[in-house]
Parts: structure tokens; C-alpha cells; sequence
């Protein structure tokens, strides 16, 4: 009896380290990944910006329907289209750069439609506040990559916050205090 009990918690042991197998670590291509930032100014136009420095790794299981994201954004690397502007957005009153040279998002859990990603929960951290976020998922695609034949990932990723509860309310809400985040991510096999 003592004799099968072993070989049946081997067995489990062996069956829960091929599950775990399952999950794929992904490092972020940097230079296909750039969160971009949306808001209303003045009611006159929707303003566009992107942050050109961004790592961090994405985990996926498909078939257990698991996954994790760490993203770390380089809130320095803004890119506003003006040389003027990306100094002025950095400063005390809206990243504060200075202090809190970069952001994070660390995904709590994920969701599936069926066997589709549909969306992540996470907690983003911006200027020292961290608040709960929900990223919707569009276009999510697991292949190999056509270039360096590595398994790879790609995602379009999207929430909207509200700037004044990261402490970066400057001017609103004359400047849309709604911003809203949309991540063009990729990322390939470790």
C-alpha cells in the first residue's frame, strides 16, 4: 500500500509539473511595444503621446487559461511630438519625473471569453499611486514569429484612468481629466 501511495504522489507530481510546462514566459520587444496616451485639451482636440521605453514580461498558459504581465514604462522617454512639451509634461505637475522616473503595471489576474484573452486586471503605478485597472485585450495573438521563427505574442491593450487620482490633475478640468491608455505590445520566448 505504502508502495502505490508513492508512485501515485510521484505521478501527481509529475502530472503538475507538465501543467505548469505549459506556461510561456515572454520578454517585451521594445522596439514594437509603446503605450500611448489619449486626452481631450481644451475640448479643442484629442491629444496623442507615447512613452518610447518600455520592458518587462508577459506569461500565458492558453490551455489552463492563466497568464501574468510586469510592465515598467520609462515615463522619461514621453513622447509628446515637441522637444518643449515632453520637458514641461515631466515635470512636478503632471510625472514628476524627478521623483518617479518610472510607471508599473502588474497584472492580479486575467480573463477569458471561452478560449479568447478578453481582458487583465492589474494594478498601475504612477507617481507612487497605485490604483486597480482593467486593461481590455483586442487582436490578441499567440504564433511564431515570421522573422526569427520564435514563438511570439501581440496585443492591442486599452483602459482610461483619471490623471487626478495619480496626482497629475494640472489644469483640469479645463485639460480632460480622462486619459486614456492604449498599449501596442509584442513580445517574444525567453
Amino acid at each position: 500500500m505504502r508502495t502505490s501511495f508513492i508512485a501515485a504522489a510521484l505521478a501527481l507530481s509529475a502530472l503538475a509539473g507538465a501543467a505548469g510546462a505549459q506556461s510561456v514566459t515572454y520578454t517585451l520587444d521594445p522596439s514594437h511595444t509603446f503605450p500611448r496616451f489619449s486626452y481631450n485639451h481644451l475640448g479643442l482636440s484629442t491629444q496623442q503621446s507615447r512613452f518610447n521605453n518600455t520592458t518587462g514580461t508577459v506569461s500565458y498558459d492558453k490551455a489552463a487559461k492563466t497568464g501574468s504581465v510586469d510592465v515598467v514604462i520609462d515615463m522619461k522617454a514621453v513622447d509628446t511630438g515637441s522637444v518643449a512639451f515632453n520637458s514641461h509634461i515631466q515635470g512636478e505637475d503632471f510625472l514628476d519625473t524627478a521623483k518617479f522616473p518610472t510607471a508599473t503595471f502588474k497584472s492580479t489576474k486575467v480573463i477569458f471569453e471561452g478560449d479568447k484573452l478578453a481582458a487583465v486586471e492589474g494594478n498601475l503605478t504612477i507617481k507612487g499611486v497605485t490604483k486597480p485597472v482593467t486593461l481590455k485585450i483586442a487582436n490578441f495573438v499567440a504564433t511564431q514569429h515570421p522573422m526569427n521563427k520564435k514563438e511570439a505574442i501581440g496585443a492591442e491593450a486599452s483602459t482610461t484612468i483619471k490623471r487626478t487620482e495619480f496626482n497629475a490633475g494640472k489644469y483640469a478640468p479645463f485639460v480632460g481629466d480622462e486619459v486614456t491608455i492604449t498599449i501596442a505590445l509584442e513580445a517574444v520566448k525567453q
